[in-house]
């Protein structure tokens, strides 16, 4: 282990256990703290994954099915670009949103802007060796073809990786949002955010976050903090802290177990031995608001039938209904939430 022994602090990009970045914030700035979902930080973690799979077994269920059916020549170009650990470029994931869908992060990928994709590129040269920093620096030398390049890749490894298994990873990921939330609600930023991570907590206005090889304390009055859980990233946590891209930290979300990748079939199967099938059904197509009517054509089921169910499931706090005009919505809530997750 490396230290700087001068000034008693941790030297940069060396490990040690006293590295940490603070995320500073106003005195009930509640408002600036968001949670988004991030699906190239998935893609990219994925590619981290299937380098150095013994690092990761919640992820061998996944790898199973994954590795044969992967482009060779896409997965080498961005298995270049992420690496196996450390730094990771900041072209590779837009900020993160509620919203944001793997259309929109290849859409922005696409459209990045060349002279910060220059930036990332020289960062990681500095980092690499022999052929991958070649490479590397080839791309540095023609950004716009290395954007071009990068981003078919990102869309065939997204196809043939993570693609198959997007919907139970968006359920994970929304389910950890759902619950963290609530504790916002009732024991504020404080419980929330010392519950994130054993790497994580929050005090005198700062969230802080330990890192292996970085420090840094980042003003986020006026800016923001983007939290984003992750499936992929299963071992610690990240951050994003570079102007112009809103302060970001990603951590590892709650409930994921080696079986996390299961099919959906398996996922309603495991929720219809506790709820019974036909609330099972509904409480999974609950993500989206839907009507009485609605609920009961996707179940197959009466209208009355598919009510006696809703309030089953209402009473017991997995879904929530709300009046829209003469319409009423049902939808999961964060209990609900935590329960769809907890099975995958």
């Amino acid at each position: 282990m490396v230290r700087n022994m001068t000034a008693g602090r941790p030297t940069e990009g060396a490990e040690h256990p006293d590295h940490r970045v603070e995320f500073v914030l106003s005195p009930g700035d509640i408002q600036s703290v968001r949670f988004g979902v991030s699906p190239g930080h998935e893609l990219a973690h994925a590619v981290r994954v299937l380098l150095r799979p013994q690092q990761h077994p919640l992820q061998w269920g996944w790898l199973r099915n994954t590795r044969d059916r992967l482009p060779r020549e896409s997965f080498r170009l961005l298995a270049a670009v992420v690496g196996d650990d450390g730094y990771l470029p900041d072209f590779l994931t837009a900020t993160p949103s509620w919203d944001m869908t793997p259309a929109t992060e290849l859409e922005a990928l696409r459209s990045a802007q060349l002279d910060p994709m220059r930036v990332d590129f020289g960062k990681m040269v500095l980092r690499s060796s022999g052929s991958r920093q070649s490479a590397l620096l080839e791309m540095q030398e023609h950004p716009a073809q290395a954007r071009a390049m990068i981003a078919d890749a990102w869309q065939d490894v997204w196809d043939a990786a993570v693609a198959p298994v997007w919907p139970q990873l968006d359920r994970l990921l929304r389910a950890d949002i759902a619950v963290r939330s609530r504790t916002i609600a009732t024991s504020g930023i404080s419980g929330m955010a010392n519950g994130l991570h054993p790497n994580v907590s929050w005090g005198a206005g700062a969230v802080r976050v330990r890192l292996r090889r970085h420090s840094e304390q980042v003003d986020c009055r006026g800016s923001g903090l983007v939290l984003v859980p992750s499936v992929m990233s299963s071992w610690g946590c990240m951050v994003l802290t570079e102007q112009p891209a809103q302060p970001t930290l990603f951590y590892p979300a709650r409930g994921v177990t080696a079986g996390w990748s299961r099919e959906a079939a398996d996922v309603a199967t495991a929720l219809g031995a506790l709820l019974g099938p036909a609330r099972a059904e509904i409480l999974l197509g609950a993500g989206v608001a839907r009507t009485t009517s609605q609920v009961a054509l996707d179940a197959g089921i009466a209208v009355s039938t598919a009510s006696h169910h809703l309030t089953v499931l209402r009473d017991a706090g997995l879904i929530a209904s709300e009046r829209d005009g003469a319409r009423m919505l049902h939808l999961r809530t964060p209990l609900g939430e935590a329960m769809v997750g907890a099975v995958l």
